[in-house]
């Protein structure tokens, strides 16, 4: 044979071998372990995320008891600091996953969860897909028998093949076989009939596999059913934890990771028909991790992952461009140390507060009353806007589940820039620097926390923010409801409860349809900005209602159903910040005629 006929021969043989090489990796590693490129087959559109999940989260991961969780809540209530749901973490039970409370922890669980319920709160409970053989933090560390029964009983996939993972050593649930899901929603309903309103899935999914010779790991296992994959095990564990939820409230929902750094799921996590509310995995308490090591423009690539506050803004945004809607992360990061930067706790706590999941937790101190002054007032009034955009997210989280745009939609232009449902142009703070460039879309904008501020775009400012003020700017024309009922945030106070306030930046002809949160129906309002008048008309379900109104000046005359309102104790004109407002109980037609001309 020739030199040149070997050079032939010895590159077919290398393209075999590469071919080889490849599809033994995909067939290995990318099919059972991604599922890509079938993806499209494993997604449907989110479901529709109850409107008490979009209000604000709490909990911590360094004392874990029912003492502590009294003591937060307490401490929130008397600080007048917003909480919705209580995400109660492990350990809480007596092993993993039996579903028992330990009652060390949380004595009494049946009245201690009866007590949150009838204060308000919305309770979620940690879980995995795991039952354990050895448990290293709770009461009962050698679970050999409870294991041994569930694997010759067949309730273990994989045989029952013992992984090893954060919370000890154990075996994967077996999804596909009725006997063992008669066992494990056994125990679940433990808590369950309790009357808890959520898991927190945590990733133990993505660690079950089957070992070759005891040692390699196998992507591909047996089941009840026949063979699964990882990637299709992560599947069935997600949706049939929501689906069984859903059974017990109507309003459960599941907490699942969504996208999480590039190299773990770039897939995402969850099926996004299966994830109402996702985070984004455990984050540090710092701006980025490497601190000044990493460049901006290698963040995506450099040592694979960056686990700090940029990356997690990164990863957020990631995941609304696969199509999670209702997206977060645990403000201020989960982990690294107890001391957490007071700055980036204030920044991310106002970023979080532009997202669809507001959760403060993690390790570090959370009694906001045992930090700064500073900081308690900045998130107390970050948490309470966050609150008063309810009615905002759970209207779009609607629309996303009828096929339209997340939450969250990331822009071209501007580093992490995004649109907030279709009003709000948010550009996050991502360094320890008060000063940030905004790179403005196309169209009249106006600065959220002083709206006589206005920028024709496209344009780019650069600036400084005090950390009371975050880069967060209006859409000129936006008509958006709130649900206000405090003072903080400059949309109202305490006597706006009850009533949904609109606030209205008039500019040519707008609308918005309000799924209410109640569950009553939707209200549309239409605003028509002509020479010298504002019209505004009401469709739909009737609700009590204020009009916050940017207006130029003191209107001449203000209608409702061709009634005059002008003087009335009802109808006031704040001529400092240009704002009308009207407050209306109930109304005929919905029919306002504003003129100032």
């Amino acid at each position: 044979m020739t030199f040149r006929g070997c050079l032939v021969r010895g590159a077919q043989v290398l393209a075999v071998g590469l071919v080889l090489l490849a599809a033994f990796v995909y067939f290995y590693f990318v099919l059972p372990f991604w599922g890509i490129p079938f993806n499209a087959q494993r997604h449907g559109r989110p479901p529709i995320t109850p409107p008490w999940a979009l209000e604000c989260w709490l909990w911590e991961d360094d004392v874990n008891t029912g003492a502590f969780v009294t003591e937060l809540l307490e401490g929130y209530a008397k600080h007048d600091i917003p909480v919705r749901t209580i995400l109660i973490d492990s350990p809480w039970s007596t092993r993993y996953n039996d579903f028992t409370f330990d009652e060390e922890r949380y004595p009494q669980p049946k009245e201690f969860i009866r007590g949150l319920k009838d204060k308000g709160y919305r309770v979620v409970l940690w879980m995995t897909s795991m039952v354990n053989r050895t448990n290293p933090d709770t009461p009962i560390k050698d679970a050999s028998d409870w294991f041994e029964e569930a694997r010759r009983n067949g309730y273990l996939v994989a045989g029952g093949t013992v992984m090893k993972w954060w919370k000890g050593r154990g075996g994967c649930i077996d999804y596909t076989n009725p006997a063992a899901m008669a066992w494990w929603r056994g125990m679940q309903d433990q808590v369950l009939d309790m009357g808890i309103d959520g898991w927190k899935l945590d990733g133990a999914d993505t660690l079950c596999f089957d070992l070759l010779f005891g040692k390699i790991p196998f992507l591909y296992f047996k089941t009840h059913r026949g063979y699964m994959t990882t990637r299709g095990y992560m599947d069935h564990y997600a949706r049939e934890e929501y689906r069984y939820g859903l059974t017990k409230n109507p309003e459960f929902v599941t907490l699942i990771r969504a996208y999480d750094t590039p190299y773990a799921h770039p897939e995402g996590f969850a099926p996004i028909d299966a994830a109402p509310v996702t985070w984004i995995g455990d984050r540090t308490h710092t701006w980025k991790e490497g601190a000044d090591s990493i460049n901006e423009k290698d963040l995506m690539t450099k040592k694979g992952a960056n686990r700090g506050f940029e990356a997690a803004i990164r990863d957020i945004l990631l995941s609304s461009k696969r199509g999670y809607c209702v997206v977060g992360d645990d403000i201020g990061g989960y982990h690294g140390g107890s001391y957490i930067p007071p700055r980036l706790y204030m920044r991310w706590a106002q970023f979080a507060c532009f997202n669809g999941l507001f959760l403060n937790g993690g390790h570090g101190e959370r009694r906001m009353w045992m930090r700064s002054t500073e900081e308690l007032e900045v998130i107390r009034k970050f948490s309470w806007l966050h609150t008063e955009l309810v009615p905002y997210m759970y209207s779009h989280v609607v629309l996303c589940h009828e096929g339209g745009k997340p939450l969250q939609r990331p822009l071209d232009k501007g580093q992490y820039h995004f649109m907030f449902g279709d009003d709000f142009l948010i550009a996050p703070i991502y360094r320890d620097s008060r000063t940030n460039t905004v790179e403005f879309p196309k169209g009249r904008w106006r600065y959220l926390f002083n709206e006589a501020e206005v920028i024709e775009g496209p344009a780019t400012v650069t600036r400084d923010f005090p950390l009371t003020e975050y880069p967060a700017y209006i859409r000129d024309g936006a008509v958006i409801p709130l649900n206000v009922c405090r003072a903080y945030t400059g949309f109202g106070d305490e006597q706006s409860q009850g009533y949904v306030t609109w606030a209205i930046y008039p500019n040519g002809t707008n609308a918005f349809t309000c799924h209410n949160t109640d569950k009553s129906g939707a209200t549309t309002v239409r605003v028509a900005e002509k020479a010298g008048s504002i019209d505004i008309s009401f469709d739909g379900v009737q609700k009590p209602h204020i009009l916050r109104i940017l207006m130029p000046e003191t209107p001449k005359t203000v209608q409702l159903d061709g009634k005059d309102l002008s003087g009335t104790a009802d109808c006031r004109y704040d001529e400092p910040n240009h704002r009308l407002w009207i407050k209306t109980a109930s109304y005929t037609a919905g029919q306002y005629r504003i003129a100032w001309k």
